[in-house]
Order: C-alpha cells, then structure tokens, then sequence
C-alpha cells in the first residue's frame, strides 16, 4: 500500500526518528512504511491520520486488487 508518510514527515522538516518517537515506534517502523514494505494496523494508522491532523485515506492510498477467476 503506498501512502504519504515520508512527504508529510519531510514537510515538517521532522527525521524518520523524531516520527518514530511522536508515535511510540521504533525508527525501523517508520522506515518500512515509507519504503512500503509494511502496512500498518488500523491503530497504527490512525495514530499516524491524527499526528498529522489528516484523514487516514488522506494519508494511505489504497489501490483495489484486481483478480480474474475463471469459473
């Protein structure tokens, strides 16, 4: 899932590590993040929508998965 962390993150002029703090995660959480290679939980996500005074699709893209099944 792509989404806006490290822009937002870098528009505060904040690094990875002062995030991690005002969340309560370690610095390797924000990193895979941005690097979208972890998807956070709901409350994760919710922590990060409300630091950041955005909605929590304001933040996180999600894309449909597009499947064909052959029936």
């Amino acid at each position: 899932m792509n989404n806006r962390i490290s822009e937002l993150r870098k528009a505060r002029q904040m690094t990875q590590q002062e995030l991690a703090d005002a969340l309560m995660v370690t610095r390797q959480t924000v990193i895979s993040l941005e690097n979208g290679r972890y998807n956070a939980s709901l409350l994760l996500a919710h922590k990060i929508a409300v630091y950041f005074g955005l909605t929590i699709e304001e933040i996180f893209l999600f894309e449909e998965e597009t499947t064909c099944s052959s029936n």
